[in-house]
């Protein structure tokens, strides 16, 4: 589908379940934040809620009509997910729900570069997101006619979930058919990406409900496609760290790799090099120059960092 759905419009993809699109495209959420209504008049369920705009808002209690709500679910807390739970919450009543705050699930790596003075890269995290209900791996959510089966799936945010609804799965911004996924430390982990794409790879489903974009209709298809675009990354890396006359930052990977990427991508770009960087780190394939930073330099192992 190349025409974008219109922005606060809801359109049934199914029994039991409709999308209204947010009013927030960029080249980073592509259309917009998809917003998902599952369930009946017998009890809603609202799963990412998007970003706080008042037409988004309208749109979604227009949807739910008289409805009532019984629970809203987040994904993650980043800004074009989650700021726009706390207002539906105080209008319907029901409670947000979501692995925890912006800093759940975070991995001791992560919490230790960030001890070193590691920051994000603006990618819009809500820091004021707190549900109401925390939940956690292989917790079912219940409702009046569905369920929803939690599989935590950290790396693009470490409070990152995945919600599957019997033959099929809402999966936020982990599997998206439109862009593979931003993982932008320290708050996205690359490590953890990827052991999550083998985490879903278990879950057989017939498709996948993204947070931007179209339905997924291959999800076993997407996620190889996914992880080997990941490993192919990581040999671009190690060919241009191992063919360097020294060691490199960055920016010097990031333009070498990314050197056709929009302008308004390659922030995104340099964050994703930085995940495989540390990644590779971890796993003892190259070393740096310590602490970690924007300018630190990165090479094989055993090629000295000068």
């Amino acid at each position: 589908m190349t025409t974008p759905p219109i922005a606060g419009e809801a359109v049934w993809l199914g029994t039991g379940l409709r999308r209204v699109l947010a009013p927030n495209p960029s080249p980073m959420t592509y259309w917009g934040t998809n917003t998902y209504i599952l369930g009946s008049d017998a009890g809603l369920c609202v799963i990412d809620p998007g970003p706080d705009e008042p037409a988004h808002l309208a749109a979604l209690l227009a949807a739910i009509g008289p409805a009532p709500v019984s629970h809203i679910v987040v994904t993650h807390s980043h800004k074009d997910h989650s700021p726009l739970a706390r207002p539906l919450a105080a209008v319907t009543g029901a409670p947000v729900m979501a692995f925890g705050n912006a800093t759940a699930g975070r991995s001791a790596i992560m919490e230790k570069l960030v001890e070193g003075g590691l920051t994000g890269g603006g990618e819009g995290i809500d820091h004021a997101f707190a549900p109401d209900i925390v939940v956690a791996d292989a917790d079912r959510i219940s409702g009046a006619d569905w369920q929803l089966d939690v599989i935590h799936t950290p790396g693009h945010l470490g409070n990152h979930i995945c919600l599957r609804w019997e033959d099929q799965m809402f999966t936020g911004d982990h599997v998206m058919g439109w862009a593979s996924s931003l993982v932008s430390p320290p708050d996205g982990d690359l490590t953890q990406f990827m052991a999550s794409c083998a985490r879903l790879q278990r879950e057989k489903v017939r498709i996948y409900h993204p947070g931007h974009g179209e339905p997924v209709e291959d999800p076993a298809g997407r996620l190889d496609w996914l992880i080997n675009h990941r490993i192919g990354r990581e040999a671009q890396i190690l060919d241009v760290l191992g063919g360097a006359p020294g060691a490199l930052t960055v920016g010097d990977l990031t333009k070498a790799i990314y050197h056709d990427a929009p302008p308004g991508l390659q922030q995104a770009a340099a964050r994703n090099v930085l995940a495989h960087l540390i990644d590779l780190i971890g796993r003892n394939r190259i070393e740096a120059d310590l602490p970690l930073s924007a300018t630190s330099r990165f090479s094989p192992v055993g090629n000295s960092v000068q």
